[in-house]
């Protein structure tokens, strides 16, 4: 039984930190960027008008600030760790240093299905802008092409989702600053649209439409608040960029919480002004903020809004395959996976084979399966690593009160405890079907450590 808890050592982790097998050319600018690109995305082009509309009403704002307030308590304790243990594998990483072999291994493989739902989920978000934005031109996909089997009539391959997949897998398999770059220049046209929404929007708002201002009580604001926490993935990709990072003691802290800030005040503005230009109840549609423009008048921009949607989703499939690459790579380096993950590329100094090894099975998902309620497990799967990680900070001062950080969590335990217990209270409202797919996706991951990882795991040695 002692092997199953059987931890990594630190000095071996702050060693593979000082490895040159992947080039370090990441800055705190281009961290905060990677996060503002996963961040933002479907949470504000997609889910804020059906949640609104369905769950929160114009009290969508409590919703984003409590599973903000979640995700902050959260950033601290990866901010900590990132800047204390700067290696790819984000929470696995922490908790194989922390809580053992067999817990680092489940959150990993957890993790796994995670990012690769999440990357297939926005790429058919992405599918519908684009299908959208070509039926504006006239032109049209052929129906068999339009989506995965029972989508819609007639649906059998969703081609625009494994294409950009695909597309975006060429770019992060070349290498960390050529995917760098292309994301800081989509993020930053992102960003000039969604202020461009705001300013313009803010003229049309009519205080009435708030009113009322919690239509389904403070049970649809919690509800809606673990729904929108979707909308939150992606800043704990950052932290997965560590071995990547210039100064990563100093960048790290910077890039996570810079990124989670930035995105929780475009959040906040975004459902105030959306909430604010029409009544709630109109706002359950694919497009809520292009609907929006369109209610008032502005079609012109309403256009431009949409061809804002189509780029900046594609910078969230970008992190999302980066963090994936790079979690199954720290795995494999460990023996948890086989070796062929870790192999990095003597050009790209990339995990150029795990990169289009991922893209291939990502982009054969978002094609053939109508993804539906799995897509809440992408929720389920970002909750339990917060929760593990608010653990494993606790865990790290009580066995390594000597460690080297340049960020600290303040008021330990008490901040990761309550961060914990938020995550678990928020897990605690997602359907029955959601915890029943997580239990089995985690049954299953144990019986592959138990047949391959423990067997063939580093520690062995």
């Amino acid at each position: 039984m002692g092997s199953l808890f059987r931890k990594k050592p630190l000095d071996t982790l702050l060693a593979q930190s000082q490895t040159k097998s992947l080039s370090r050319s990441l800055s705190a600018f281009d961290l905060v960027l990677l996060g503002i690109g996963c961040v933002i995305g479907t949470g504000i082009f997609v889910i804020t008008g059906t949640v609104a509309a369905t769950g929160a009403g114009p009290a969508l704002i409590l919703s984003f600030i409590l599973a903000g307030l979640a995700c902050a308590l959260a950033a601290f304790c990866y901010a900590e760790f990132s800047s204390s243990i700067p290696v790819s594998g984000s929470v696995y990483t922490y908790s194989y240093a922390t809580l053992g072999e067999l817990l680092a291994f489940l959150i990993g493989w957890d993790l796994m299905l995670e990012y690769v739902i999440a990357l297939a989920a926005v790429a058919t978000g992405w599918s519908s802008y684009f299908q959208s934005l070509l039926a504006g031109f006239h032109l049209h996909i052929p129906a068999a092409l339009t989506g995965a089997p029972g989508s819609s009539p007639g649906a059998v391959f969703n081609l625009p989702a494994a294409v950009i997949i695909l597309i975006i897998t060429a770019i992060v398999g070349r290498g960390v600053k050529e995917s760098t770059r292309f994301n800081n220049v989509i993020v930053l046209m992102k960003i000039a649209i969604i202020l461009l929404f705001i300013i313009v929007g803010i003229g049309y708002v009519k205080p009435d439409n708030w009113s009322p201002f919690m239509p389904f009580g403070i049970n649809g604001v919690i509800a809606s608040a673990a729904t929108v926490f979707f909308a939150y993935l992606g800043f704990d990709a950052v932290s997965n960029a560590s071995e990547e990072v210039k100064n990563p003691q100093k960048n790290m802290p910077i890039g996570i919480i810079g990124a989670l800030a930035i995105c929780t005040i475009l959040y906040i503005a975004v459902s105030l002004v959306l909430t604010g230009m029409m009544p709630y109840t109109q706002l359950n549609v694919g497009d809520p903020v292009s609907f929006a423009l369109k209610f008032v008048g502005q079609d012109q921009l309403a256009g431009i809004i949409s061809v804002g949607a189509i780029v900046g989703i594609t910078t969230v499939m970008l992190a999302l395959l980066y963090a994936q690459v790079r979690l199954t790579f720290a795995m494999s380096r460990d023996g948890l996976l086989p070796a062929l993950f870790a192999k990095v590329h003597p050009t790209f100094k990339t995990p150029f084979q795990n990169t289009w090894l991922t893209g291939i099975v990502a982009a054969g998902i978002a094609g053939f399966i109508n993804l539906g309620t799995l897509a809440h497990l992408v929720n389920m799967g970002t909750l339990a690593a917060f929760t593990v990680i608010s653990i494993a900070v606790i865990v790290l001062r009580k066995k390594h009160p000597d460690v080297t950080a340049s960020f600290r969590v303040p008021f330990v335990p008490v901040v990761p405890i309550i961060s914990a217990g938020l995550c678990l209270y928020l897990a605690s409202s997602l359907p029955g079907v959601t915890w029943l797919a997580f239990v089995i996706w985690i049954a299953v991951g144990a019986v592959v450590y138990f047949l391959y990882s423990k067997k063939h795991s580093q520690l062995n040695n």
